[in-house]
């Protein structure tokens, strides 16, 4: 397995694995209607290519498959963190959490933090975040819950 900054040709499989994962890990937490709201079965390719370069994207690459993605803004927000479903409980997102965690001190970033869904809460902790808050967030009609969680390096 091999952490490395997102490349164009991962585009498509970053897209999907978010979608997949979306609508079959995330399920367990979500109501139907919340997770067609969040991931819409329109997946636009083109956004996603300049959403993956417009920020540090890591994806982890096992031998051409994409098994989970992650990306890191320059003030420390960690957005769209994502394993593959066959990927799951596999060390995969602890890799990828590795790589952002040094990438925000070689930019002298000392706080990260993340809006984590209630599936992800718990990585999250494992990582070392504490919760801010729990919130409620509205996303094409549907309101979610999630957690503002902040980890201090």
């Amino acid at each position: 397995m091999k952490i490395r900054l997102f490349e164009k040709q991962d585009t498509e499989q970053v897209a999907r694995l978010f979608h997949e994962t979306v609508h079959e890990i995330n399920i367990r937490n979500y109501s139907s209607a919340q997770i067609e709201a969040w991931a819409p079965d329109d997946i636009h390719f083109i956004d996603w290519e300049k959403r993956c370069f417009s920020r540090f994207t890591y994806v982890a690459d096992d031998q051409g498959v994409i098994a989970g993605f992650a990306e890191l803004e320059p003030n420390g927000h960690i957005d769209c963190f994502y394993c593959h479903k066959n990927y799951q409980r596999c060390g995969v997102g602890s890799q990828i959490y590795q790589v952002i965690e040094a990438k925000a001190l070689d930019l002298e970033i000392n706080h990260l933090f993340v809006e984590a869904s209630i599936t992800a809460k718990p990585f999250f902790q494992r990582m070392g975040f504490s919760t801010v808050k729990q919130q409620e967030v509205t996303c094409r009609g549907e309101i979610f819950i999630n957690y503002v969680m902040e980890k201090l390096l």
